[in-house]
């Protein structure tokens, strides 16, 4: 098991205050990854008109909720199973599927590996080559897949990375899965944020693949990580069968099942968010790819991975820059395989991210571009 560092994660916004004398309201966080339009208006407007669902029990097979979660998604309702938030769900599928020996993509998000770690199983890592500006080399990666493997865990779009392969290449990987008898866990939680011509979701796929477990949540797109509403996309009966019998029932609120049926119908925020984050991903990757004191890799999602190239500088000392300002970036040195010259931030509103960026500079400032 890779030895992971303490960090600042982007909802340790107490942790800064305490630290750093900086109240939390004052902290703009490009840590979290999450959408900056904040909770949708729909969703302000309307929940409270809805308070008194909490006087009655929710659908215990949320059917409603899995109509509409496979209408956003492009699935059908029986490839749906609901939890609370994504991280339940991951723990369920690997509790499933029981990994004597897992795959996991990496630098990745560190609760994979802690859940493999508590069923009793062995972890290994394949690493995203920073030569190749961390994008997978499928044919390579489809070669260290090997029958002794239980089950293969993709984040995809990739955190910290931002790199993502589109469906095709997922097709590739989910056939050698199958000839090798694993099991594979896709992790979606950025895909929405994606350009839809680039083909990334597996949702399409998962008709097709009886090895497969797509996983989701609305804390990121739908800027509501206290609502711990998620759900998993799977044509596995088994998988299905598992998780009915061991999950606990009401596992979501009513107001949280109320909620999900609004915000996934809301197509106006929606197509704001889309267009804010295409935009902004766009124009940040342009700015900065013009920049001598840092590397920045092609994001696919939300966020950018950049590294520092400047000599004297380092991710711990411009975090501190950072955060004295009120702007809290991650600092990569905790994910496996990446180093403390490796920063990454989210796409915030213009404006946030202009005054990031010309906090960026102070201490890293470009020679040209």
């Amino acid at each position: 098991m890779l030895n992971h560092k303490d960090h600042f994660h982007g909802s340790d916004l107490e942790k800064i205050e305490e630290i750093y004398h900086i109240k939390k309201e004052d902290i703009t966080s490009f840590s979290a990854n999450i959408n900056p339009l904040g909770i949708p208006d729909q969703l302000k407007r309307q929940l409270a008109q809805h308070l008194d669902a909490i006087q009655s029990y929710p659908d215990r097979e949320y059917r409603d909720l899995r109509a509409c979660i496979a209408a956003y998604c492009g699935a059908s309702a029986d490839q749906i199973i609901v939890g609370n938030g994504s991280t339940e769900l991951i723990s369920l599928v690997i509790s499933a599927v029981h990994p004597k020996k897992a795959l996991i993509l990496g630098p990745s998000y560190s609760e994979y590996e802690r859940e493999i770690t508590l069923n009793g199983g062995h972890t290994l890592y394949y690493p995203l080559q920073e030569s190749k500006g961390f994008q997978m080399d499928v044919d390579d990666f489809c070669a260290h897949l090997t029958d002794d493997l239980d089950l293969l865990v993709l984040c995809n779009p990739n955190n910290p990375t931002s790199t993502a392969v589109n469906a095709d290449e997922m097709r590739r990987i989910l056939d050698a899965g199958l000839q090798h008898g694993i099991f594979v866990m896709i992790d979606e939680t950025y895909v929405e944020f994606t350009d839809a011509d680039d083909r990334i979701s597996a949702v399409p796929l998962a008709g097709y693949y009886t090895n497969l477990a797509i996983l989701r949540g609305t804390s990121k797109f739908f800027a509501s990580p206290g609502l711990r509403l998620g759900y998993a996309v799977t044509g596995s009966r088994d998988l299905h069968r598992h998780i009915s019998e061991r999950q606990d029932p009401w596992t979501i609120s009513s107001l949280a099942e109320i909620a999900g049926k609004l915000m996934f119908q809301d197509r106006e925020y929606i197509k704001k968010t889309h267009d804010l984050i295409a935009s902004e991903r766009s124009r940040l990757y342009r700015g900065l790819s013009g920049w001598d004191t840092v590397t920045v890799y092609e994001p696919k999602a939300n966020f950018m991975l950049v590294k520092i190239l400047k000599e004297d500088v380092n991710a711990d000392l411009l975090f501190d820059h950072c955060i004295r300002k009120g702007l809290m970036i991650r600092n990569c040195s905790t994910f496996p395989f990446l180093s403390n010259r490796f920063f990454r931030f989210c796409f915030m509103m213009p404006e946030d991210n202009d005054l990031l960026i010309r906090t960026i500079s102070e201490i890293l400032p470009p020679t040209f571009g």
